[in-house]
Formats: structure tokens, C-alpha cells, sequence
């Protein structure tokens, strides 16, 4: 297939990048600095990204936004409006799906679906910004109905140095943990359940989120 991954230098973004790359998918990575590719192998395209539009994304079956802010608020806002930049280039590349790299914070923690983790004051107060933006976006997303979109919420402890075991779990709207009682996933094995979608296409216009286990 033919991937292209938005923010392909960030974190989450240049696993996803590889993983795909490693399953023998035609990857090119959209970033604002193609000097920050650390795996030369992948196609690189230099591009602002709000300036894209559906001429941009049109030829990939599926596009990664990857894109990543500060957390201060007048950073955090740009999840929103980068969100409605993809809906409205999406809108006449009807062939292409969008797979977005969510956050934790719109997750319920209850069965009720009456409190979400960004409502807590457990949430460290700089992480609301991007928690609050990011919900946003899911908001937007589900309010569209004519794009193929999918959002992927990590865990509540999204781990860059942990390990790749390979396996994860996937839940819906709802924080899950794994056999140690943990909300827990390694950005490693995140990229697996990205690629797994990019794949499978199994949450067309939903959102899930998935955990993994421990060391």
C-alpha cells in the first residue's frame, strides 16, 4: 500500500514510518525538514503542512497524521486546526483513509461515558492544552461523515523508550490496562497496532485505543 506519514521525524511518527517500511509498504514521509529523517530508506517530501491539500494526499491509500505540538495552548490549538485542514483535503480524495495518532485524555473512565481522563484533576495541568485540542479533533472527525477517518488512543502511559513485545490489546472509547492492571503501551508497539490498521481497516469512523505489556 501506499502510506504516507505526516510528522514522520516526530516519535511516534518515524516508528510508524518504519514499521510500515519493514512490512514492505511504499512509505513517504510529509515533514517540514527532511535533514531530520533518520532512516534515509524512506521517501521524504518537504511540505508545510497546513498548506496541504487533497493534490497532496490524494495518491496514498492511507495517510498517518502524526503531527505533533507544544503543549502550551497557542500550540496545542494547531491539533484542531490541522485536524480540519486534513477533513476538508480528504473531502475530494475520497480513496485515501486518514488514520490519526490521538490522545489519552478524551478516554472515558468509566462505563457510563461521563468522565474523561482530561477532566480529572489527576491530569497533569500541562498536559491539558493538548489533551483538550486533541479532543477537539475527535470531535471534528466524528461530526464528518464523508471521509474514512480512524483516531488511535494510547494509553495513559505512553512509554518512547519501552519495549517492542509485539502483542497489544485494543479497546473503544474506555482507558483498559493490561495484566499488571496498567494503561500502559510502548510507542514501539503502538506503531504495530498503526500498521495493523493500515492494514486491516477494521475501526472505519471510530476511535480505539490500545495497551501493551510492560517490562
Amino acid at each position: 500500500m501506499k502510506v504516507a506519514v505526516i510528522g514522520a521525524t516526530g516519535r511516534a511518527g518515524s516508528l510508524i514510518a518504519k514499521e510500515a517500511k519493514d512490512r514492505g509498504h511504499r512509505v513517504t514521509a510529509i515533514v517540514r525538514n527532511a535533514g531530520k529523517m533518520a532512516d534515509k530508506e524512506i521517501k521524504a517530501v518537504e511540505k508545510a503542512f497546513f498548506t496541504l491539500t487533497s493534490e497532496d494526499i490524494k495518491k496514498y491509500d492511507v495517510v498517518v497524521n502524526a503531527f505533533g505540538t507544544g503543549m502550551e495552548q497557542e500550540e496545542a490549538v494547531k491539533h484542531v486546526q490541522f485536524g480540519k485542514i486534513l477533513i476538508e483535503a480528504l473531502k475530494d480524495a475520497p480513496d485515501t483513509r486518514l488514520i490519526v495518532v490521538g490522545g489519552a485524555g478524551s478516554l472515558y473512565l468509566n462505563e457510563d461515558k461521563t468522565l474523561r481522563v482530561m477532566d480529572t484533576p489527576d491530569l497533569p495541568t500541562f498536559f491539558q492544552p493538548t489533551a483538550i485540542n486533541q479532543a477537539k479533533n475527535l470531535e471534528d472527525l466524528e461530526q464528518t461523515d464523508d471521509i474514512n477517518w480512524t483516531f488511535v488512543s494510547p494509553a495513559l502511559d505512553f512509554d518512547a523508550a519501552g519495549k517492542r513485545t509485539g502483542t497489544y490489546q485494543t479497546g473503544t472509547d474506555q482507558v483498559i490496562v493490561n495484566s499488571k492492571n496498567q494503561s500502559y503501551i510502548s510507542y514501539a508497539d503502538f506503531a504495530i497496532a498503526i500498521v495493523d490498521e493500515i492494514e486491516q481497516a477494521t475501526h472505519i469512523n471510530e476511535r480505539f485505543t490500545v495497551v501493551s505489556e510492560s517490562e
